[in-house]
């Protein structure tokens, strides 16, 4: 084929520090293997009543995400945040300096 190039690439190289922002633990119980939407209808489910405080593990596999940060009402806030999935709208290996030219541009383009 004209003009293919072929390549080859360590694939154990590359996905050795990405984390996994498709599979999410309930931080409530031992349940694991949410995608987003499983665990927002699972915790609004289970764990509607509960009060204690946990890390949400969606934001905590976020680049912008602080693992440590404990949210006091995770289910409003599950509820808020978390109403749509980030791969649509995030490209994760764009700094947000780009990621900010480009909505610039487009928002221009749109008018």
């Amino acid at each position: 084929m004209e003009g293919v190039k072929a390549t080859t690439k360590d694939v154990s190289l590359q996905s050795r520090n990405v984390p996994n922002r498709y599979t999410f633990p309930c931080p409530y119980c031992p349940e694991k293997n949410f995608d987003q939407e499983g665990l927002v209808e699972h915790c609004k489910l289970s764990h509607s009543t509960d009060t204690k405080s946990v890390v949400c593990p969606i934001c905590a596999s976020m680049p912008w995400g602080d693992p440590n940060y404990r949210s006091t009402n995770f289910i409003e806030h599950i509820q808020r945040r978390h109403q749509f999935s980030y791969d649509t709208f995030v490209d994760y290996d764009v700094d947000e300096e780009d990621m900010m030219n480009q909505v610039l541009q487009r928002s221009i383009i749109d008018q």
